[in-house]
């Protein structure tokens, strides 16, 4: 039976990791999932919410529920944008008072999963072909882990793809220090939390850094940049992705 999927390419990857966008819609055309695009999407409202805007929340709601209502599923490379959806949408709803809102927000929000749940509970997909040989550590983020509970789902889609040499992150479930807004305005707390990760990240001897969130990634390989680590950051769309040695 094909699959039809949207893509919720999230306001952050849209602007900065158009890449994790763009390897998500390779591994699921390889794996013959028919991939829709909606143009109009916009911010899923995390930043909004978790500031205090909820008014402002709740009307990016409205719009992604507009957008997104008609697709049988919805799928993100964002694991902190999905538990947006599935933690904040509900809340949001109630809070409007709108009966038929709650109801379409009730009814869309299991249907919005993360790259890694819909191809291995979805699809019942480990080995998406890829080819990565590479020494490479996994960070499991906090919304993947805390939030949406992924548990080994990213791991085990790893230990399939072709020549890749996955190393245990010491320490990995200690959160990077990012959280939006926490790196701004608790710089220093954030700073030493970033600066922990990547030691732990050097200890591994690893040469790639992956993790279901760019945000966290993007938090990470800054330090790593700046202290001259030979370590790169991608996402886990783009390792699963991959198809060959040069990459």
């Amino acid at each position: 039976m094909s699959v039809r999927a949207a893509l919720f390419i999230t306001c952050l990857n849209d602007t900065l990791f158009p890449q994790a966008g763009r390897a998500t819609v390779t591994v699921l055309e390889r794996l013959g999932v028919d991939v829709r695009f909606p143009a109009d999407q916009t911010c899923c409202g995390q930043m909004h919410v978790n500031t205090g805007y909820r008014p402002e929340a709740t009307a990016l709601l409205r719009r992604f529920v507009r957008v997104f209502a008609p697709y049988e599923l919805v799928v993100s490379p964002s694991a902190s944008c999905v538990a947006t959806v599935r933690e904040q949408y509900p809340r949001l709803a109630r809070e409007a008072g709108d009966a038929r809102l709650e109801d379409e927000v009730d009814a869309l929000v299991p249907r919005v999963l993360e790259l890694s749940e819909l191809l291995v509970d979805r699809l019942g997909v480990e080995d998406v072909g890829g080819r990565f040989p590479h020494r490479v550590t996994y960070h499991p983020t906090c919304h993947s882990l805390r939030g949406l509970r992924l548990g080994t789902r990213p791991q085990r889609l790893l230990r399939a793809v072709g020549g890749l040499d996955l190393v245990d992150l010491p320490d990995a479930t200690e959160c990077c220090g990012f959280g939006g807004t926490f790196a701004v305005k608790n710089a220093a707390t954030s700073t030493a939390m970033v600066a922990d990760k990547a030691a732990a990240v050097r200890s591994t001897g690893a040469e790639v850094l992956v993790a279901a969130d760019t945000s966290c990634l993007m938090q990470i390989g800054g330090v790593l940049r700046r202290d001259r680590v030979p370590v790169r950051t991608l996402h886990l769309a783009e390792v699963l992705a991959s198809g060959g040695g040069s990459q």
